[in-house]
């Protein structure tokens, strides 16, 4: 089946509103078709609101980049996926290696946002990898088994249809490094198989599957080729409107 290719920017802590602003208002006009290519960007919290009301009318959707579990409560700091839903946000990303890492998110903590994320017409994205070590020690696979069937059990098959899954190789992210084409695909088409294990075949095809780990305009393609790769989840090329733009041309449908 044709799963339509998905791009999403991750801006992490990164520009200012004002900024943010001037990005949505470069890029106006010239993203691709949704039909040929979905994109959002996804940006801290205190960008969502001016993002939202500048790319209303476009193709460009806007995305937050972490939400807590509870619709509200005395959770000083932290993000209501209720505030996200009403601003306006279609996608949220979940379990990125940065919150695991600097800030001890567990897959428990992460499932419970992936179900909040759903409870309030939020698209996750959930995002899996192994470190440098795990890579080099063969244990990979295992590694986002583990990430994956924690991260997302317990959804109905019409939510995990619906999923996408950043498979980001630790070592890859901000360092220049990327998985080759064929360790790309290879996880990617891991993940593939083990989201069919728990829900099936048809969710499985279904399931958007995206890379991340240093992509940029001069190798998406490369990375788009590859069958089980529906898409890519970018940072620092996702920062600038022309690359961003780049981007999303190299990501198309032909």
């Amino acid at each position: 089946m044709t799963r339509i290719p998905f791009i999403a920017g991750n801006w992490k802590m990164n520009l200012t509103v004002n900024q943010a602003r001037e990005f949505a208002k470069e890029v106006a006009g010239k993203i691709p078709a949704k039909e040929k290519v979905e994109s959002a960007i996804c940006a801290p919290a205190t960008h969502l609101e001016a993002l939202v009301s500048l790319t209303e009318a476009a193709d460009l959707k806007i995305g937050a980049e972490n939400c807590h579990f509870e619709q509200k409560g005395a959770f000083t700091g932290e993000i209501s996926p209720l505030t996200l839903k009403d601003l306006g946000v279609k996608y949220v990303i979940l379990g990125h290696s940065e919150r695991r890492g600097y800030f001890f998110e567990t897959d428990e903590l992460i499932n419970k946002k992936v179900h909040a994320a759903f409870a309030n017409n939020l698209t996750p994205i959930v995002c899996c990898g192994e470190t440098l070590e795990e890579y080099e020690a063969g244990k990979a696979l295992d590694k986002i088994k583990s990430q994956i069937k924690e991260d997302i059990k317990g959804l109905k098959e019409e939510q995990a249809e619906k999923l996408i899954i950043a498979y980001e190789p630790i070592w890859a992210i901000g360092t220049g490094k990327s998985a080759g084409r064929e360790d790309a695909q290879k996880m990617c088409k891991a993940v593939r198989e083990i989201v069919k294990e728990m829900y099936g075949e048809k969710i499985s095809q279904k399931v958007r599957i995206q890379y991340g780990g240093s992509v940029k305009p001069e190798n998406i393609k490369e990375y788009m080729a590859c069958e089980d790769v529906d898409g890519a989840l970018v940072g620092g090329a996702s920062l600038k409107p022309d690359s961003f733009i780049k981007l999303l041309e190299g990501g198309k449908l032909a």
